[in-house]
């Protein structure tokens, strides 16, 4: 490990746009183990590399235990195959999800829209009709 590049919370914040406080949570959670001497966090490249997965599951939603028990299952030993699977399955009930949702956003848009241009009819008819008057 001495050959190892170790990083500071603070590279780690500034190298992933993190805050201190959000670093100590994901430790506290164990899905961080940064080296400690005192007070000092030092991050490994395996820390690293975690911290990425965990900023990318939670870019698509995934809840931080789903990506805690996504990372474990690197160390089962069978050159990761179960953790892809694990992740693959975890990612296509996400993808699932996510579709729904847009087809939600989808509906109450084309709804809101529908409104607006009933709103406009309307606002329009009122307007001539006190022009008229």
């Amino acid at each position: 490990m001495a050959d190892e590049q170790l990083m500071t919370i603070r590279e780690m914040c500034d190298a992933f746009e993190v805050t201190p406080r959000t670093l100590r949570f994901y430790e506290q959670k164990e899905l961080l183990f940064p080296i400690r001497e005192g007070q000092k966090r030092l991050f490994t490249r395996r820390d690293r590399a975690r911290l990425k997965l965990i900023l990318r599951g939670k870019r698509f939603g995934f809840s931080l235990e789903e990506i805690r028990q996504l990372l474990d299952l690197y160390d089962v030993g069978d050159q990761q195959r179960t953790q892809l699977a694990a992740a693959y399955d975890v990612a296509q009930e996400r993808l699932a999800e996510l579709i729904r949702q847009r087809d939600e956003l989808n509906a109450a848009i084309g709804e809101l829209q529908d409104q607006m241009k009933w709103g406009e009819r309307m606002l329009a008819s009122m307007e001539n009709k006190r022009a008229a008057e």
